[in-house]
């Protein structure tokens, strides 16, 4: 009887010492949405031997057009999306073992979901949790595949401690909120995900396997309705002032850097507070929310009140928001992590 992975074990970078070394591996996926799906999908089929899966989210029917480890049924229970995939992943190899967590990555536990794993592997859909992610792969000597997509394209890139430049020296601040595009507000192009998390997935096997010189050096950005590919050469990009590689200060693992997330009591509403004091370009933000929301201007805020789900979010100039008509604190930071980026 053939082997499921000859195919891939007649690829000379690979071989079956490769396929032995994918087998005894362990990777983190940092959430299981348009990205994480497919890199899911792709490492199980690939033979990684267990994957920690992260995420907070359900399965919605709106996530069907480029999520491809969901189907309808799953999107009508409202089942978590780690719950889903475990199930998905099961069927198509069970040899893996999954770790599926339905749960919120945040400074509390992401250095116990990354412990023993080889590799972090990026799956998420905001900018603050992938600085975290940054931390966690630092401070564990972790190599990081970074990855995102929005629109048309998207961008990619690897990585590891001691090595190559981290996040905090790419892009040493996160952006305002209200100036990250985001998929709720500017669409998505199911390939260009699906394209992302291929390029992710097979970076992930060259770092399994140990095809260190195959691992990519720069930063990719691809647009596919323009047929675009663009590399940003990474060699020279370390920071010797870099608080996190160089300084070892984990600000966003610390806590220190992350939203302070709480519910108002009395008033049905959770509030989002950015770590930093930033300036928020209401009237730009407002335009976008338009399309889903009807948007009331204030002096020092805007107020979105969403058609689908009846939720209220107020976004001051400064970068603070708050969410009414829930006191769950995931679903205000979801919506918020969707239309804002806070």
């Amino acid at each position: 009887m053939s082997s499921r992975y000859a195919r891939q074990e007649i690829l000379p970078p690979i071989g079956p010492e490769g396929q032995a070394a994918l087998r005894a591996a362990h990777v983190l996926v940092a959430g299981a949405g348009a990205l994480g799906s497919v890199i899911i999908d792709q490492l199980a089929r690939a033979g990684v031997g267990t994957l920690t899966i992260v995420d907070r989210d359900i399965v919605d029917v709106t996530n069907l057009q480029r999520q491809t480890l969901y189907d309808e049924r799953d999107a009508a229970r409202g089942t978590p999306k780690v719950e889903a995939a475990k199930a998905r992943i099961a069927a198509i190899n069970g040899e893996v073992r999954v770790r599926a967590f339905w749960d919120d990555l945040g400074a509390r536990n992401a250095e116990r979901y990354a412990a023993g794993a080889q590799v972090i592997v990026d799956g998420l859909d905001n900018l603050e949790s992938r600085y975290l992610l940054n931390d966690v792969s630092l401070k564990l000597g972790i190599p990081y595949v970074y990855g995102g997509a929005v629109a048309t394209g998207g961008m990619f890139a690897v990585l590891r401690p001691g090595i190559t430049a981290c996040l905090r020296c790419i892009a040493p601040e996160p952006p305002p909120p209200g100036t990250i595009a985001t998929c709720d507000v500017h669409g998505v192009l199911g390939m260009a995900t699906a394209t992302i998390a291929s390029l992710e997935a097979a970076e992930t096997l060259k770092l399994l396997v140990g095809a260190t010189a195959a691992v990519e050096r720069g930063l990719v950005s691809i647009d596919l309705w323009r047929n675009e590919w663009r590399r940003t050469d990474l060699s020279n990009a370390r920071d010797p002032a870099c608080p996190a590689c160089a300084g070892r200060r984990f600000e966003f693992l610390d806590g220190d850097r992350l939203p302070n997330v709480t519910a108002l009591c009395g008033k049905n509403a959770v509030q989002i507070v950015p770590r930093l004091v930033i300036s928020c370009d209401l009237a730009d933000l407002a335009r976008r929310l338009a399309p889903h929301a009807a948007v009331t201007p204030a002096a020092t805020s805007i107020t979105a009140t969403f058609r689908e789900s009846g939720l209220a979010m107020e976004v001051f100039d400064d970068g603070r928001t708050v969410v009414s008509g829930t006191t769950d604190a995931e679903v205000a930071r979801t919506l918020a992590a969707r239309f804002v980026g806070v």
